[in-house]
């Protein structure tokens, strides 16, 4: 960006800020406007070669016995006779009053009797078929006994033909079979039954482009003239679908049902061709019957409306500039606020991050008129007030992150940022004291992290190792033995039995600490601290507002081992992006080691919580809501070891989820109503686990979704492939969220190419953890404290391995069963199957991750760097 832009933007903010909102605004209606370009087919005036009739209105449906009525007939009859003179029906025992009525309008009817398996039925049709010629012999000009008949193979030809012959006798009208071209090419015989040929073409179930599509219809056309070059052929069904599945390369839209079909009446009246339009109007009832796609075969709607018109260009969606203005509406003032509070980000971010509002509300409008192109029941409506929530919550989730991935890499520098400072002279040193929680920890590994603390340069501390319920003296008295060792800073205490975890452990300590301390300091057993840690930091509490001061967790001895490598570079993520992040709001989340609390402020607020295995995120949440600053200095001032295995890996996430949702229960009000918190804060405590949510979110989809594909599968006449309204926002979140962990990691996390996919592995296999912890922590109130084990505890056959990941395992198999289900039964003929196979796919991802994790840490051992 430009000094002058820049100059200008913090001169005139607001009114930059109305510009940009208004410059994306415009771009939103501009793609409105360009998705919806008019098409241009040839004009067509002029009567229509004839219609198909379905008499059924919008809630009608034959198959519960509720048919139309004489008047509803009626005016229908009258409606398509502005159109054509023409009509084609299917059976004489349904809506017989059709015949009678259409005499009246001056209509020619081509009568068709329903032919099927039901012998007796067949019968009956005949019968009404001859008396109903013979009624009306001006009317109905041409007889079709069956429809489709040998396509379904529901009777033998022989019979078929015999049916054909005995109306033959008994009418004067001409008598002909429908049946589409490749029936007639098989049972060439046929011909010699008939007094014409009846044929159905339909490119769309070909798969074929709607701009090959008149070329293929005459092509069968043509092709039935020269098999029978002595009998007049009629196109009894031609046409394409304004909605509806994709069929491999055939789209079903308004505009391509307007384009085909104003092609096919100008061709046809060049070529002398006598066809009859699959279907005057549409028949929702249909969609049960034989799909979706079923219900949008009509040239006008099922509320009688003409789908498109016969001159000028055709848009496909008629409402899109009242849509577009409603979504650039909606996003307008959120643009406009945020373009205005966050001046300091640069434009591209700015632009950006407005530009995602857009969108965001530009699929909220889609989402919500999309439905009412469809013929839906009660139940797509009650699936779709199930499911927009949902929408909107992975709208909410993509803007969040969005928000984050802005600031991150379009600041032009942090707001907060604190460094490490000069130490202070000795008399000036605050007394800390460090507080050392431990559980069945190795002794040796204690007495390392000892060893570092003993090296501190630092005069005015003192070390309390709190040993919580080890009951093997052999582990815990080492330590208790080298603490004498190392002098009168360290002292030892063994509680037995105590209560509470790690803080109960904690709040022992504080009772045990020196008159004198200002300042307590809490680190992991496993911790190896700098030297100079207390040194350079401990300068920060002379201001009296600040309560802690954090620095990050990082690990050590990982390099050599593969497991224990991608879960370091995994954690490093969080403390490199979004510690950043939330400390522009002074929002951190306070974790439980490498950390120094205000003494004052920890006892003044409560101390540790018990009632959380997050004590440590509450403190910080309590210490913010009292009004203290929290200081987050990215320094490296120690480091301690990554969990051992996949077991422990997965158990410490677990309980990171399940105390955050006990922190949002037991402090919601803190954050949902104005007090002491600020709005960033609120903000951050409200959203920063939203991203978990969405793992909770993605195993409750996934279990819907392999329910329906088994549905799908096993009984597809009841459950129908899932509409594009459902998959494309699933998709697009999928990416997005991708590219914004991906590209943010390389900005900021100093790996490798290799270390980033690696850690994005290890992320991803940790979501069903995740998503159990959430639904966990929002149903139950307490769970056990699980002490994330530092040494290996797996081993045994390779079998063994998969132990800790048993569930994700078997989630694993059933996606990918339901993968092949969905190949062998759908293949590739609808774009909304592909959707939904890439949709399993992707939610596989992270079982599949889970599973490769728990291998790759079997396999690394204990391999260290």
């Amino acid at each position: 960006m430009s000094a002058t832009a820049t100059t200008q933007d913090s001169r005139h903010p607001f009114l930059a800020a109305i510009l940009l909102a208004l410059i994306v605004a415009a771009m939103n209606i501009g793609l409105w406007w360009w998705s919806n370009l008019p098409h241009g087919p040839e004009d067509w005036k002029g009567p229509i070669g004839g219609f198909a009739l379905s008499a059924f209105q919008r809630y009608q449906n034959p198959l519960k016995n509720d048919f139309p009525s004489d008047e509803e007939i009626n005016n229908d009859l009258k409606l398509l006779k502005q159109y054509t003179p023409r009509i084609r029906t299917y059976s004489t025992l349904q809506n017989p009053q059709v015949y009678r009525l259409a005499d009246k309008q001056g209509l020619q009817v081509m009568a068709g009797a329903w032919i099927d398996r039901r012998l007796d039925n067949n019968e009956k049709e005949i019968e009404t078929l001859i008396a109903q010629a013979r009624r009306y012999p001006n009317s109905i000009n041409r007889v079709i006994v069956g429809n489709e008949v040998l396509f379904r193979n529901d009777i033998p030809p022989e019979q078929l033909m015999a049916y054909v012959d005995r109306v033959r006798a008994a009418l004067h009208q001409p008598v002909s079979i429908a049946e589409p071209w490749h029936i007639w090419a098989k049972y060439p015989e046929l011909a010699e039954h008939v007094d014409f040929i009846t044929v159905h073409l339909f490119p769309y179930w070909n798969g074929i482009d709607r701009k090959d599509a008149i070329q293929d219809a005459l092509g069968s056309y043509r092709t039935l003239k020269q098999m029978f070059p002595n009998k007049l052929i009629v196109i009894g069904e031609i046409g394409w679908p304004s909605n509806g599945d994709r069929y491999k390369y055939a789209d079903p839209s308004v505009s391509n049902e307007a384009i085909f079909l104003r092609q096919w009446f100008n061709v046809a009246k060049q070529n002398n061709i006598d066809y009859y339009v699959m279907e005057a109007f549409d028949q929702p009832w249909k969609e049960k019957l034989s799909g979706r796609t079923e219900a949008y075969w009509g040239m006008f709607n099922a509320d009688r409306q003409l789908k498109f018109p016969f001159t000028g260009p055709v848009t496909e969606d008629t409402a899109w500039p009242w849509k577009a203005l409603a979504a650039s509406l909606l996003a307008l003032l959120p643009m406009i606020w945020f373009a205005r509070h966050y001046s300091r980000f640069k434009l591209m971010g700015r632009f950006f991050f407005c530009a995602l509002i857009q969108l965001a509300c530009g699929l909220i409008t889609w989402s919500a008129t999309l439905p009412f192109n469809f013929y839906l029941s009660w139940i797509d409506w009650t699936m779709l007030v199930l499911l927009f929530p949902a929408q909107i919550a992975i709208l909410a989730i993509l803007l969040i992150n969005g928000f984050e991935f802005t600031e991150v890499l379009w600041r032009r520098g942090w707001v907060r940022h604190a460094g490490l400072l000069t130490p202070d002279p000795v008399e000036k040193q605050p007394f800390v004291s460090i507080h050392l929680a431990c559980y069945n920890e190795p002794p040796e590994m204690v007495i390392i992290t000892l060893d570092s603390l003993a090296a501190l340069q630092y005069e005015n501390y003192e070390v309390l190792v709190i040993d919580n319920n080890t009951k093997d003296p052999a582990i815990w008295k080492p330590v208790q033995d080298y603490c004498e060792k190392l002098g009168t800073k360290f002292r030892f205490f063994h509680l037995e039995p105590w209560p509470g975890f790690k803080a109960g452990a904690l709040n022992f300590g504080l009772k045990e600490t020196d008159p004198r301390a200002d300042v307590v300091a809490v680190i992991d057993a496993d911790y190896v601290v700098r030297e100079d840690w207390l040194s350079t930091l401990t300068g920060y509490f002379h201001d009296p507002k600040v309560a802690v001061v954090q620095c990050p967790q990082a690990h050590r001895d990982f390099e050599h081992n593969r497991f224990r490598r991608m879960t370091a570079w995994e954690y490093d993520g969080f403390f490199r992006i979004g510690m950043h992040h939330r400390n522009e709001r002074n929002a951190i989340i306070q974790h439980g080691t490498m950390t120094m609390v205000r003494r004052s402020a920890l006892e003044g607020t409560g101390g540790w919580s018990e009632w959380t295995i997050c004590e440590d995120a509450e403190l910080g949440l309590r210490l913010m809501h009292a009004g203290y600053e929290l200081v987050y200095v990215d320094e490296l001032m120690g480091k301690g070891l990554t969990p051992a295995d996949f077991k422990a890996y997965k158990s410490q996430r677990y309980r990171w989820a399940f105390g955050a949702m006990q922190i949002l229960k037991g402090r919601w009000n803190w954050m949902t109503k104005k007090g002491p918190l600020s709005s960033g804060q609120r903000f951050h405590f409200l959203t920063g686990w939203f991203s978990w949510f969405a793992d909770a979110l993605h195993l409750i989809f996934t279990m819907m979704a392999i329910f329906w594909t088994a549905g799908m599968v096993a009984f597809p006449t009841i459950f129908s492939l899932p509409m594009q309204l459902f998959l494309i926002p699933v998709i697009g979140f999928f990416f997005a969220k991708a590219i914004f962990g991906i590209v943010l990691y390389r900005a900021r996390v100093p790996c490798s190419w290799y270390d980033t996919l690696m850690a994005s592995l290890a992320s991803m296999g940790l979501s069903h953890a995740i998503a159990r912890g959430i639904l966990h922590g929002l149903t139950r109130e307490k769970t056990s404290f699980v002490v994330t084990a530092k040494s290996r505890r797996l081993g045994g056959s390779n079998f063994a391995a998969f132990a800790p990941v048993r569930e994700e395992l078997l989630m694993a198999i059933a996606l990918t069963a339901c993968v092949i289900g969905m190949a062998l039964s759908f293949g590739t003929q609808y774009v909304e199957g592909q959707l939904w196979m890439f949709i399993l796919a992707a939610q596989s991802i992270p079982y599949v991750s889970a599973v490769v994790g728990a291998w790759i840490a079997h396999k690394a051992g204990d391999k260290a760097g």
